[in-house]
């Protein structure tokens, strides 16, 4: 291992709080307000998944995240046939405002945060939680979360997207323009590393393409209208915390003092809207399906990672998550996994405990500078979506991906339970729901709603989103409320869209 950071004086003497806040973005940090314990669910029906909602707020949880099926996030309804074998498997499947009600029933949005996972169709799931709001008699300035709508990095590492990258980006920053006028408490992005990194990036290509993504989304912002000010503040990032402990600490805190630096030096950004806010889920593609019960103890070093690196929201990981969703008692453990690290651990009670540290603030300077170098590089190139066009994140990741896996396969990384202390021990069965009666009860849903609404109010408001999706300049949130309000479905929504922009094409 290289040692140079034994001769390296620590050079960052700024105070916890202050900027470039690579000792955390508040003075006291967890002495003052705990992290979000925000454990990410979503399974089948609405039904179920709003069941295991409530049994993760009774066991302490303090915010929602919602994972939603194959086909809502690709802007198909449960009766497409492009859905078939899909519906329900990946997370709750939502055709309807209907059903986004009934995700929520009992549950008032005025007193929780969610966040949803949810990109190409972000739009369309904006527009019905707000409906559901109007319904319950919350009004938008009162609904709270983070709407992930990071549409740059699907095309980069993950896939569901549907439309080409300009009008994606018009979507992305309709809604930054909407949820600003509107003043609403809510996130209008989450830019995420974390799929980059499970697709197989490095820690420091994860800060680097996370950030060359939101430099883009913040002049795209600025082209909508909406001032940086205005908008940075409420900009938040998604990243993963990985085993290697030290390297997620530090990297954590070089991305508060690099995107700080960024921001400034590219925007003059106030230190307000510079100041970097995000959510960390441990890593998904470290646990193994072989000897599961190691996977505890990965997620918790990674959670430990991500408090002491000063992260604002957290999931962890169930340790049965390689074999199949998250089983009731696995997710609970989850949560207690954080609360353990909350409550008696005292990491909570120290700011930056490893700030000082020769080797932490070695490392620290490390990945920032390797990471400004890949911006900078990016930036160099046109920005994010030409970097797209030439397969510049694709292919550096696809590399990192290859160099990760010949090194485990020849020993050189050590997996336990895969490719060391391995004991053969059989694989245990997981029960898995019905998805085919699943798929039917939704289907039929589908089919009772089109039946009753008024086909009249559906066909004009989606008339008057093809007409606003033709002009270049028009609001496109606005045509999409009034479209959920009047029962258009998900997919009937995303299908005027496609019409009129087509489909990208990732050849």
């Amino acid at each position: 291992m290289n040692q140079d950071w034994l001769e390296r004086p620590v050079t960052d003497q700024s105070a916890p709080g202050d900027p470039p806040f690579t000792r955390g973005i508040y003075p006291t940090m967890y002495r003052g307000k705990l992290w979000t314990m925000r454990q990410y669910a979503g399974f089948g029906t609405a039904e179920e998944t709003n069941a295991r909602f409530r049994h993760l707020l009774d066991a302490g949880q303090t915010g929602l995240s919602v994972a939603f099926d194959l086909p809502t996030q690709m802007g198909y309804d449960s009766d497409h046939r492009m859905a078939e074998g899909e519906v329900g498997r990946a997370g709750v499947a939502i055709d309807s405002v209907d059903d986004l009600e009934r995700l929520f029933h009992g549950i008032p949005l005025d007193k929780v945060s969610t966040s949803m996972t949810i990109n190409a169709t972000a739009a369309i799931l904006l527009a019905m939680y707000v409906a559901v709001g109007e319904e319950q008699g919350v009004p938008l300035i009162k609904l709270q979360g983070t709407l992930q709508n990071d549409i740059l990095k699907e095309y980069i590492a993950r896939g569901t997207y549907i439309y080409p990258p300009e009008p994606s980006l018009r979507l992305v920053a309709d809604i930054f323009r909407f949820t600003s006028r509107a003043k609403m408490s809510f996130n209008p992005i989450s830019i995420s590393g974390y799929h980059m990194r499970e697709a197989g990036a490095t820690a420091v290509q994860e800060l680097a393409f996370t950030f060359a993504n939101g430099l883009e989304y913040v002049r795209r912002a600025q082209y909508a209208g909406v001032a940086v000010n205005d908008l940075a503040p409420r900009l938040s990032f998604f990243f993963a915390a990985y085993t290697n402990l030290f390297e997620e600490i530090a990297k954590f805190r070089a991305a508060r003092r690099l995107w700080y630096r960024l921001m400034k030096e590219k925007f003059n950004a106030s230190d307000a809207a510079a100041r970097l806010r995000f959510h960390t889920q441990t890593g998904g593609a470290t646990l193994t399906a072989q000897q599961p019960l190691n996977n505890v103890v990965r997620v918790a070093i990674q959670a430990m990672a991500a408090v002491l690196g000063g992260t604002q929201s957290l999931h962890t990981n169930a340790y049965d998550e390689a074999l199949a969703l998250p089983t009731e008692r696995s997710a609970t453990l989850a949560l207690r996994t954080q609360q353990l690290l909350a409550h008696e651990t005292g990491v909570p009670d120290v700011v930056d405990p490893l700030g000082g540290s020769w080797y932490v603030e070695s490392l620290t300077e490390k990945i920032e500078a390797a990471a400004r170098q890949l911006v900078e590089e990016v930036e160099g190139g046109g920005g994010s979506v030409k970097a797209i066009e030439r397969a510049f994140f694709q292919e550096a990741i696809a590399r990192s991906a290859y160099e990760q896996q010949r090194d485990i396969e020849a020993g050189d990384q050590v997996v336990v339970g895969v490719n060391e202390y391995v004991t053969g021990e059989p694989l245990p069965p997981i029960p898995a729901p019905d998805y085919s009666k699943l798929a039917d009860a939704q289907r039929k849903r589908v089919t009772e709603l089109r039946g009753k609404r008024d086909g009249g109010r559906v066909k004009r408001t989606l008339g008057a989103l093809e007409s606003a999706a033709r002009e270049s300049a028009a609001p496109l949130m606005e045509p999409i409320l009034d479209a959920v309000r009047a029962r258009a479905t998900l997919g009937e929504i995303s299908d005027v869209l496609r019409s009129v922009w087509g489909m990208h094409d990732a050849q």
